[in-house]
C-alpha cells in the first residue's frame, strides 16, 4: 500500500539517534583511566535505556494495513483512539459553515498513522504553528496547539468537502503529511503520522449520520463514523 514503511522509517531515525549517546559513553569509557569506574556505570544504564526506548519506540510506530470498508459515501475514522467529542460546530477555514465535528484522542499507546477518511482530493492543506497543550483538553487543544489542516473534497459525492485537522499534543511535537495539494486519495490509504500522542478532529457534512458515540475506540482506516443519511 502507498506509504507504507514511513513510520517504521521514522522510527529507526529516532532508535540510531538515541544511540549516541551510549556510543559516546563507550568511547568515553574505552579512553577512561580505570580509575574512572562511573562510566561503565553510566554506560551499562544508557544501553539498558537505548534498548527500552527501542523496543517502545517500534511498538509505537507500527503500522498495519487497513480493513477499509468497500461501501461508498461512508467516512471512516482517520486515526486510531477513543472519540471523546460529538458536537455541531461552525467551521470557517474550509468547511465555511456548521458541520458534524467527531473528535479524537490518541494515547501513547495507540497507532499515530492516520488513515484517509474518504475517497477525495486534496486541496487544502495548512500547517498552523502553536502551543502543545495536553491533547487531553480537548478545547484549548484544537483553539491553541500547533497543528496541520487538511481538505479534502470527496470523488465520491461531487460538491461535498471533509475536512480533517491533525493536531500536536504535551509530548507530540510534530506532524509528518504524507500527502500535498492535487493529491488523490483513496479510502483507508495512509496520509500522515502524528509523532507521540496527540488529537484528531473531523468535520463532517450535515447530511451525514454520525456512527459512533462517545468513548467509542475507533481503528484508523477501518471504523465508519458516519454515512451520508
Amino acid at each position: 500500500m502507498k506509504h507504507a514503511g514511513k513510520a517504521r522509517r521514522a522510527a529507526f531515525k529516532l532508535i540510531l539517534l538515541a544511540l549516541a549517546i551510549p556510543v559516546i559513553l563507550g568511547v568515553l569509557w574505552v579512553g577512561a583511566a580505570a580509575a574512572v569506574v562511573i562510566l561503565p556505570v553510566l554506560f551499562t544504564i544508557a544501553v539498558i535505556v537505548w534498548v527500552l526506548f527501542a523496543c517502545f519506540t517500534l511498538y509505537f510506530f507500527r503500522d498495519p494495513n487497513a480493513k477499509t470498508p468497500t461501501s461508498a459515501h461512508c467516512v471512516v475514522s482517520p486515526g486510531h483512539g477513543k472519540v471523546d467529542v460529538i458536537d455541531e460546530i461552525d467551521e470557517p477555514v474550509f468547511m465555511k459553515g456548521r458541520c458534524h465535528r467527531v473528535s479524537i484522542f490518541l494515547s501513547v499507546i495507540d497507532i499515530h498513522v492516520q488513515n484517509a477518511p474518504i475517497s477525495g482530493k486534496v486541496t487544502f492543506l495548512k500547517e498552523t504553528e502553536g502551543k502543545y497543550l495536553s491533547a487531553l483538553k480537548a478545547a484549548e487543544c484544537c483553539q491553541y496547539n500547533e497543528n496541520v489542516y487538511i481538505g479534502f473534497d470527496s470523488l465520491e459525492d461531487p460538491g461535498a468537502k471533509l475536512g480533517l485537522k491533525l493536531m500536536a499534543g504535551l509530548i507530540a511535537r510534530r506532524i509528518v503529511p504524507f500527502v500535498k495539494v492535487g493529491d488523490e486519495v483513496a479510502r483507508g490509504e495512509r496520509i500522515s503520522l502524528i509523532q507521540f500522542g496527540s488529537r484528531c478532529d473531523i468535520y463532517i457534512p450535515l447530511g451525514h449520520s454520525i456512527k459512533v458515540k462517545l468513548g467509542d475506540k475507533v481503528v484508523g482506516g477501518e471504523t465508519v463514523l458516519s454515512s451520508q443519511s
